[in-house]
């Protein structure tokens, strides 16, 4: 029996997969957590055989923390699941160690199968995916870039973002210039909409 931890935030996509994962005699749904940092904590104390993580968890994402659960519990696998499939955030996984990476749209056959393969130790991987993550290759903005960049896309003014990062507004322009330059915008909405398509926010 395949002993299976599920994070998924979001109630009625995690009760159609537990739902779907119920349905095979050898797999069994241990437990099921909500954010991020309940990860860890829920592996630790079920010993699962794989760990299903979306990747868009509250408090703590997903691949951080399966990032966390790989050192914490080797034994582990994980399977990361994503909506979007951004490059950046594939190419993060991969980065991370993580064995197999799935699409939440892909045919709900494919899940049991990955969470075989996942068990097995292999990697399950599109390879679209994995193509597209090459192609965009690492992200070209420093940290303070992106974090500049990242409260720009929560709406945050020059202003707003100053005063939360302690930096003047002039240098948060220039944090958002430079962010359009190395991005190849046209602008910061640009910027923005190019970053968060590469997962590199």
């Amino acid at each position: 029996m395949i002993r299976v931890l599920l994070a998924e935030d979001m109630h009625m996509i995690r009760a159609a997969l537990t739902a779907l994962l119920r349905l095979e005699p050898d797999i069994e749904v241990a437990g099921e957590v909500t954010r991020g940092d309940e990860i860890v904590p829920a592996a630790l104390r079920l010993r699962p055989d794989v760990a299903i993580v979306d990747i868009d968890l509250p408090v703590l994402d997903g691949i951080t923390a399966a990032a966390s659960l790989r050192s914490e519990l080797p034994s582990c696998r994980i399977l990361v699941l994503t909506a979007l499939g951004r490059p950046g955030q594939v190419r993060r996984a991969l980065e991370a160690g993580i064995q197999a990476f799935l699409v939440k749209d892909a045919p709900g056959e494919r899940l049991a199968d990955a969470v075989r393969r996942t068990a097995a130790g292999l990697r399950v991987l599109d390879p679209e995916l994995v193509a597209s993550a090459l192609q965009y290759g690492e992200s070209p903005l420093t940290p303070r870039e992106t974090t500049v960049l990242r409260e720009a896309a929560r709406g945050s003014s020059a202003e707003d973002i100053s005063a939360r990062l302690h930096l003047s507004a002039g240098t948060v322009r220039n944090y958002l210039t430079s962010a359009i330059t190395k991005t190849g915008a046209r602008n910061k909405i640009d910027a923005i909409r190019i970053a968060e398509d590469a997962g590199w926010l």
